[in-house]
């Protein structure tokens, strides 16, 4: 497959132009990377205007994923989530309502979306047995039940899978209950970017959602901020249409071309060996998941390039099993008192996965030290304002102790996961109070009394 973007780059820093134009390094190299870092100067296309190689680059995405339409964002999914619900609310579909009907377990920006595009927001709340704060998992049949109850069908229902976990949801089933609505489905991928390119393909796409965000940069070879926004091939004509344009009003004017060159070369690399690399990769960590299995631990989840560790089931604190893990050489994705997760990917080696199982055959469950508490359940909440509403009112900075009652204003999270204990808008009760101070969060931004 040909490298448009990376061809470019290549010949403009082999020419030895005078560099009158930004970036304000001209090239001189203090990182190494200088010279292929430029603007959109004569040849080199422009990301929401693209006509020239970042269009071609983007069709050879579009082919290689299958879907109707393929967009790069160098700001990751986050700007791919923001477009991809703008898009749904504006072409939302006669009968249905400027609403989203959300798993809760979503990413801050998808708070920020609402705020900004001014959609209405219905949660799906996680079971109770769903634990973490990371999981919200959803079956048809519930969906069907909580579509079945709604006086006008949402414009869109929106899943996070895979989530921070690992934990994959059955979108093609999911998928089905929302056309049934008339809902179009959408799905927070960013996890899953490679799935397409398994051996059996199990990408949202390829289940039936209408459009979804793949942070690339999180599991195949992109520098970060490299993700997709990807609209299904049977999703309505007009969401490809205006995708760039959804696209250009959260991006911002001045793309890395140093990201869209690493995009490029991405599709090359997908398109050779890429898809047996990962391939290997995905049997690799299962083979150590089944000898994890065996030596008693409890995993979580059920995607391939994710490992994650119940670690509070043989008795460890997760922050303490990934310090030891770190003395082994080993530096987790994430921990907190339950779960350890670890990613790998492609260019994970085996030397990389031997290391990772001799870490974990120091963690004995008698070497474990006093476990932390486990972090208290999700309380379902109540909405007193809508969440653009509470963003863009007057607010203020309190201690956590002082926010009970209290109208959360802006979601406070930890990033990793980014995932909101309290939505803008609604009240602080115990159960979110108790889950700030598990945490660790000191203040809360709550809306002005």
């Amino acid at each position: 497959m040909n490298t448009p973007v990376f061809d470019f780059l290549k010949g403009y820093q082999l020419e030895g132009m005078s560099r009158f134009h930004m970036p304000g390094h001209k090239g001189f190299e203090r990182l190494g990377c200088e010279r292929w870092d430029v603007t959109e100067v004569k040849g080199a296309d422009a990301l929401y205007e693209a006509e020239g190689i970042i269009a071609q680059a983007e069709e050879n995405t579009t082919a290689l994923f299958g879907s109707r339409r393929s967009l790069w964002s160098t700001e990751g999914s986050s700007q791919c989530i923001r477009a991809m619900l703008y898009l749904a609310v504006t072409h939302r579909k006669p009968g249905t309502a400027p609403i989203v009907l959300a798993a809760r377990n979503v990413h801050k920006s998808f708070v920020y979306a609402a705020a900004l595009v001014g959609f209405g927001v219905e949660w799906l709340w996680p079971r109770e047995e769903s634990g973490s704060l990371c999981a919200c998992p959803v079956t048809a049949g519930e969906l069907e039940e909580v579509l079945g109850r709604m006086e006008t069908p949402p414009c869109a229902v929106y899943i996070t899978s895979p989530d921070y976990l690992g934990n994959v949801q059955d979108i093609h089933a999911l998928a089905a209950v929302a056309h049934r609505h008339g809902a179009l489905l959408l799905v927070d991928n960013a996890h899953g970017a490679y799935l397409h390119f398994l051996e059996k393909p199990c990408h949202p796409l390829d289940q039936g959602a209408d459009l979804c965000c793949d942070s690339a940069h999180k599991t195949l070879p992109v520098l970060t901020g490299g993700a997709y926004l990807h609209i299904g091939k049977n999703a309505p004509q007009a969401l490809a249409d205006d995708a760039k344009a959804a696209m250009a009003l959260f991006g911002s004017t001045s793309p890395s071309y140093l990201t869209m060159a690493s995009l490029d070369l991405c599709n090359a690399w997908l398109a050779g060996e890429g898809r047996g690399e990962l391939r290997l990769a995905v049997q690799r960590l299962g083979e150590l998941k089944t000898a994890l299995i065996a030596q008693g631990w409890v995993l979580a989840g059920n995607e391939g390039l994710k490992l994650t560790l119940n670690a509070a089931a043989r008795g460890w604190d997760g922050s303490a099993l990934s310090d030891l893990l770190r003395v082994g050489g080993v530096e987790p994705e994430y921990a907190d008192a339950e779960y350890v997760v670890l990613m790998a990917s492609a260019h994970t080696t085996e030397e990389d996965v031997q290391k990772l199982s001799d870490a974990l055959e120091t963690a004995k469950p008698e070497a474990a030290k006093e476990r932390a508490s486990l972090p208290p359940r999700a309380e379902k909440a109540r909405r007193v304002m809508s969440i653009r509403e509470a963003v863009f009112s007057p607010h203020e900075w309190v201690e956590t102790e002082a926010a009970l009652g209290r109208v959360c204003a802006s979601p406070t999270v930890a990033c990793p996961p980014a995932i909101p204990i309290a939505v803008s808008g609604e009240i602080i009760g115990e159960g979110a109070l108790a889950l700030f101070r598990h945490y660790g969060i000191k203040k809360i931004l709550v809306v002005k009394e």
